[in-house]
C-alpha cells in the first residue's frame, strides 16, 4: 500500500493565498479601465500592464522571502532556485476575459515541492472569491471546506472548456452525444466551478503550464480528480505538453473515453 506523501506546511499554503490575493487585486485597478492597453506576444496572445504588475508583485515577494525557489511565470523569465520548492504563477489567467470586461477571469499560484504539487490558488478578483488547496490540509472556498459534487453523470453533469476551437471535432461531438450539458465557462473559473462541486467537469485539450499548475492539489483535496486529456499525470515542468480534464471524480472515465475513443474497447459502457 502506497504511503501518503505528507502535507505541506500550513504556513507555506497561508502565505499563498494571501500573496494571491494580493496580485489578484492589483489587477482590479484595471480592470474595465479605458486606459488599458492590450499588447500581442509572440505567440499572439494578449498580455496587459496589469499582467505585468501582477506578476511582478509575486516576484518580488518571492525574491525577498523565498530568495533560494525557483518561479516559473507566464510574463517573466524563469529564476532557478536550489531550495526544492517551486512556485508558478499565471497574473491573470483569462486575459481575454479580462480585456471584454468580463469578471470570470483569475490570478493563480501554485507550489510544487519535492513530492509533486503542494499548494494551488485560484483567485477570482472580480468576483471576491478564492479557491484554495493544500496537499494533505483539504480544499477552500472563501475559508469553508469545498468537496466536488455528486452527480454520476449525463443527462445533469455539466462539463465546460475554455473554449471549443481547440477541440477535435470528433471529441466534441463523443460529449455532446453522450450527453454532457455544455458550457464554456473557462480558464481557471472552470475549474474552480469543479472544485466546488457547481459542475462535474472541465476540459481543456491545449493548456499552458501554468494555467493548470493549481488544479492536480485542488482537485484531489475536493476529492475529484485531474489528469491529462489522455488520462496520465499532468507533467509540471517548464516545457511539458499540457492539457487538462478536471471532474469530480465520477465522470471521469467517461470524459476520457469521449477523448480517447481510439484507445476504447468496444466493449466500454457509456455509463460511468
Amino acid at each position: 500500500m502506497t504511503e501518503p506523501l505528507p502535507p505541506v506546511d500550513r504556513a507555506l499554503l497561508d502565505e499563498a493565498v494571501i500573496l494571491c490575493r494580493s496580485a489578484g487585486a492589483s489587477t482590479l485597478k484595471w480592470f474595465t479601465s479605458a486606459e488599458l492597453v492590450v499588447d500581442e506576444k509572440g505567440d499572439g496572445t494578449p498580455v496587459t500592464q496589469a499582467d505585468r504588475e501582477a506578476e511582478r508583485l509575486v516576484r518580488r515577494h518571492l525574491a525577498e522571502n523565498h530568495p533560494e525557489d525557483t518561479v516559473l511565470g507566464e510574463e517573466e523569465d524563469d529564476v532557478t532556485g536550489r531550495s526544492g520548492l517551486t512556485w508558478i504563477v499565471d497574473p491573470i489567467d483569462g486575459t481575454k476575459a479580462f480585456t471584454r470586461g468580463v469578471p470570470l477571469y483569475s490570478s493563480l499560484l501554485a507550489i510544487v515541492d519535492e513530492h509533486g504539487p503542494a499548494v494551488g490558488v485560484i483567485d477570482l478578483p472580480a468576483l471576491g472569491h478564492t479557491v484554495w488547496a493544500g496537499r494533505g490540509l483539504g480544499c477552500f472556498f472563501d475559508g469553508r471546506p469545498a468537496r466536488v459534487s455528486t452527480r454520476p453523470g449525463p443527462p445533469d453533469a455539466v462539463l465546460s472548456s475554455s473554449d471549443f476551437a481547440h477541440w477535435d471535432d470528433t471529441h466534441l461531438l463523443a460529449v455532446k452525444q453522450d450527453g454532457f450539458q455544455l458550457r464554456t465557462w473557462g480558464d481557471g473559473y472552470g475549474y474552480a466551478l469543479v472544485a466546488t462541486g457547481a459542475i462535474e467537469a472541465m476540459v481543456d485539450p491545449e493548456v499552458s503550464l501554468w494555467d493548470i499548475a493549481p488544479m492536480p492539489v485542488i482537485l484531489a483535496e475536493a476529492g475529484g480528480r485531474f489528469t491529462g486529456t489522455d488520462g496520465s499525470e499532468p507533467a509540471l515542468v517548464p516545457g511539458a505538453q499540457a492539457s487538462g480534464v478536471a471532474s469530480n471524480g465520477l465522470v471521469h472515465e467517461r470524459v476520457l473515453r469521449c477523448l480517447n475513443p481510439e484507445t476504447s474497447s468496444p466493449s466500454d459502457s457509456s455509463s460511468a
